[in-house]
């Protein structure tokens, strides 16, 4: 098997637990030992919605450096190594590296809209620092920039280019895609509605928000899909698809975070500018975990 064919499946975009202003590794390392027993195939630290925006540079290492220890082998580890400025994205990439890190997840960067020549050349400098895989993340509704299909072609063909992470809402990309750069090119869904429709149109996965709160479901939908058993997982599917709504009334990560404080794992506390989530959208993630099965009522 080779080193990017670990890359599949329910991949967590793991929350950073805080306690009183600071990240809580306690709770950290108690979240992926339940996030691997519960059949997650790979947990990626530091992305969005491990608060990434709001976690010093020291933290960010931290915490990748924790999540490896953690996992101890058991799943991958994706690095989130985002930034929009390619000299910093180098360094958190190298650092990620140097603490063992199985690949890493690069953002498009954010705010200063490069052009499709400035993307391949921030990636292309994050490639040649390197020697581990790396995953484009493509979410144009938080860069305001999109990808082209063309320039990820160009970028395929670097010896670290190894996929992507698609949260730009429109499953026509994954078949695009998977035109242009081949099957073997690594595609997980980033938004947890489209993951079921993105595997059937050849994903090879999800990094889920959702599996942070309910991650056997979302392991066993992404089973039944790379087992070719569409009916199972859209039965899963359909038991998921409130959750997947009410954990994005807010920011993903405030809702993640408070499904998982009701099921005794994390604390609300996020880092301003963001807040915990409205009583209205509490509501209604409470009742989404009941339908799904993953909270008693």
């Amino acid at each position: 098997m080779s080193k990017t064919a670990i890359f599949h499946g329910s991949v967590t975009a793991l929350v950073t637990p805080f306690q009183g202003g600071v990240v809580d590794f306690e709770q950290l390392r108690a979240l992926i030992d339940w996030q691997i027993e519960n059949g997650t195939h790979g947990l990626v630290p530091v992305g969005t919605t491990g608060e990434s925006p709001t976690l010093s540079h020291e933290e960010h290492g931290a915490v990748i450096t924790a999540t490896i220890r953690a996992a101890r082998g058991r799943v991958p580890v994706i690095a989130g190594a985002g930034s929009n400025n390619t000299r910093e994205a180098v360094a958190l990439a190298g650092h990620a590296e140097r603490a063992g890190a199985d690949g890493l997840l690069v953002v498009t960067p954010y705010y200063n809209k490069p052009n499709q020549e400035g993307l391949y050349q921030h990636f292309k400098a994050i490639n040649d620092s390197v020697s581990i895989p790396i995953l484009i993340y493509n979410i144009p509704p938080r860069s305001v920039i999109d990808m082209s299909v063309e320039t990820m072609k160009r970028l395929s063909d670097l010896r670290n280019i190894v996929g992507v992470k698609d949260a730009t809402g429109n499953v026509g990309r994954i078949s695009l895609q998977r035109d242009a750069m081949g099957p073997d090119f690594i595609q997980f869904s980033g938004d947890d509605i489209t993951a079921l429709s993105c595997m059937a149109a050849g994903a090879h996965g999800c990094i889920s928000v959702v599996s942070n709160i309910a991650p056997k479901l979302c392991a066993d939908l992404q089973n039944a899909a790379l087992e070719g058993d569409f009916k199972k997982a859209l039965a899963i599917q359909d038991r998921l698809v409130p959750l997947q709504v009410a954990t994005f009334l807010e920011a993903g990560v405030t809702g993640a975070k408070y499904g998982l404080s009701l099921l005794g794992k994390v604390s609300e506390e996020v880092r301003l500018p963001l807040v915990p989530v409205t009583q209205a959208t509490k509501d209604r993630i409470r009742a989404a975990m009941v339908h799904a099965g993953v909270l008693e009522e």
